[in-house]
């Protein structure tokens, strides 16, 4: 009685929460497309993205930077991982991410990241020669993360994570800042149930500046010349508003099975909604898990969903397998993690990542 007591309060919360957000952050066809720094809606992590990016209520560690801030907390000790992606297969483009966790006190973990994207290189072309040959330039996009997360009592949890975000090419900057907010909740007999709410990528318009966007003219009648510099529209972080609960099916003490739901309500795209499942099984010297999840979008299953009516390439089948080996007398964690996500158009995402957890 006690956990179902909870499960309703906690339902009436999320519930209010998740209508007065969504008001400001549902999904709006009108503003496709109008955003800028959509990067910041890749998830690096491959353990998280294999099973649908929908544990927003129990990703822990370096996993719930991206997930939901306040799972940070649940970082043991000492946490580092790396990790690399390959985006839109045969695109060329592909994301390294890096992150670490650590522990300051009781109640706090802080963390550092960086994820950054690297298209190849492209040929310089002008109006007097279209055809390229005069050289190459490489455009870059990155952000750098640092976050908080608190434990407030046995069962809330709270962190921030403030990321800067750049993008660039050979003559032309753009920079900004953003922050995401969560909040989770834990309850049931052995933790086994949890909620959470996060708030992600908050933060004043970016627009872009540098040689690139100036000129030189000629007067027509003096032959003098001039330089002409152009200003960029300013445009908007893609805010959403994450939403998710989990529940634990524990089988024994070294075997259980996670099933995890979340909605996404975006400020410049399609609502989505994800579901995961995570089963995880511990042995001797090391643990074991295999996830598979959905992504799923107003229309997906509609005849007319074509290609060209997506906004987005990350909606359908998503899987993966870890493995996190124990070693040396102190019993740290060496873990391997894969992720595939299933994009129609392209030969999807294959992510590969390597941590390591100090006990």
């Amino acid at each position: 009685m006690k956990i179902l007591n909870s499960i309703k309060r906690t339902a009436k919360v999320a519930t209010v929460l998740m209508l007065g957000a969504t008001s400001a952050f549902a999904g709006n066809g009108d503003r496709i497309g109008s955003a800028g720094a959509t990067e910041l809606l890749i998830n690096p992590w491959a353990r998280s993205a294999a099973w649908g990016d929908a544990s927003v209520s129990c990703a822990d560690g370096i996993d719930a930077i991206y997930q939901n801030i306040a799972g940070l907390a649940f970082t043991t000790k000492t946490q580092v991982r790396f990790d690399r992606t390959s985006w839109l297969g045969g695109a060329g483009i592909n994301i390294n991410s890096a992150a670490l966790a650590q522990r300051v006190s009781d109640q706090g973990v802080i963390s550092v990241s960086v994820m950054a994207m690297g298209f190849g290189d492209i040929e310089i072309t002008t109006v007097e020669i279209p055809e390229g040959g005069i050289g190459t330039f490489s455009p870059t996009y990155s952000n750098f993360n640092v976050g908080y997360a608190h434990k407030f009592t046995q069962s809330i949890y709270g962190g921030l994570n403030i990321k800067v975000i750049n993008e660039a090419i050979s003559n032309v900057r753009g920079t900004g800042v953003a922050f995401d907010a969560g909040i989770r909740y834990v309850t049931g007999e052995q933790d086994n149930i949890k909620f959470g709410i996060t708030l992600k990528n908050v933060g004043p318009t970016m627009n872009f500046k540098g040689d690139g966007l100036a000129l030189q003219v000629m007067y027509p009648v003096s032959g003098d010349l001039a330089t002409l510099e152009q200003r960029s529209a300013e445009f908007e972080m893609p805010s959403l508003l994450a939403i998710g609960g989990s529940y634990d099916f524990l089988f024994s003490e070294t075997s259980k099975l996670t099933l995890a739901g979340a909605f996404s309500a975006n400020s410049f795209s399609n609502d989505q909604f994800r579901l995961g499942l995570n089963y995880g099984m511990d042995v001797k010297k090391a643990a074991f898990n295999v996830m598979a999840g959905y992504v799923y979008e107003k229309g997906a299953f509609s005849s007319d969903f074509a290609f060209e009516n997506r906004v987005t390439a990350l909606q359908g089948l998503t899987a993966g397998v870890s493995v996190d080996a124990v070693v040396g007398k102190s019993k740290n964690l060496l873990g391997i993690q894969y992720a595939y996500r299933h994009t129609s158009q392209f030969n999807g995402v294959h992510t590969v990542g390597v941590s390591v957890e100090i006990k």
